[in-house]
């Protein structure tokens, strides 16, 4: 009779760590970072179909890397959650604060229970009407939670652009500086080699702007984006109202 094969919950979770954290490596990077109006996303996703930030409520985003059916699945979880506790209670319940508690509970039970664990990494942040309220949550493939304070990176380059923006970023940057500093971390070489230069159709940029009207998230693009990356332009934030978008 053969002897049952034996591996320690050390290795064993050893192992489902190793495993997905190797698989959040390959995916390419995306930074949260607070600004003067709001809290800022950027990551490098040339899909229009395929997005890595979303909203999620009035006042709260998602931000996400790694593999997409799974944290997409996390992100309609959000959803439901939110919609369901903002009609049962009040909209002012709904806080990223709850809602990282449950992806937490979510993420650490499949790490603990199912076979593979979810290869993802996640952001949940929530602006306020003062920016010392602001929220930035990252929560890891275990269930872990972090409380981030103006800033995150995740992703394959995440040391090196938490390094660049540990050195370089400072509260109360405009948007069009906050949005440089974060494009330009996401294309140096951590190995040192030549940087790349991203341009807007290699980037997906959304916003929680403080300054909007009830739902606080809006998506950046086309000739917005290009002016805000640009030295040259004097744009320095976003029009407050849809209405006050510049046409294409």
């Amino acid at each position: 009779m053969s002897m049952p094969f034996y591996v320690s919950p050390e290795q064993l979770m050893k192992d489902r760590a190793d495993y997905a954290r190797k698989g959040i490596a390959r995916g390419r990077s995306v930074v949260v970072l607070a600004y003067e109006g709001g809290i800022a996303f950027v990551a490098e996703n040339p899909s229009r179909a395929l997005h890595k930030v979303s909203e999620i409520y009035d006042r709260i985003a998602f931000a996400a890397v790694g593999k997409y059916n799974e944290f997409e699945n996390l992100r309609v979880a959000g959803i439901r959650y939110a919609d369901l506790r903002g009609y049962s209670y009040d909209r002012s319940d709904v806080t990223a604060r709850g809602l990282a508690n449950a992806y937490a509970q979510t993420l650490g039970t499949v790490f603990t229970q199912e076979s593979k664990p979810y290869e993802v990494e996640i952001v949940v942040a929530q602006v306020d009407d003062r920016p010392e309220d602001d929220q930035i949550y990252r929560l890891t493939y275990d269930g872990s939670v972090g409380d981030e304070q103006g800033f995150v990176a995740m992703g394959g380059a995440a040391e090196h652009v938490s390094s660049g923006l540990q050195e370089r970023w400072e509260p109360g940057l405009d948007l069009g500086r906050a949005l440089r500093l974060a494009v330009g971390l996401l294309g140096e070489d951590p190995a040192g080699g030549d940087a790349r230069e991203l341009t807007s159709d290699q980037l997906e940029v959304a916003v929680l702007d403080r300054a909007r009207e009830r739902r606080k998230f809006r998506r950046i693009e086309n000739s917005l984006l290009d002016a805000l990356l640009s030295t040259d332009d004097p744009t320095s934030d976003v029009p407050h109202t849809d209405e006050d978008t510049p046409a294409e």
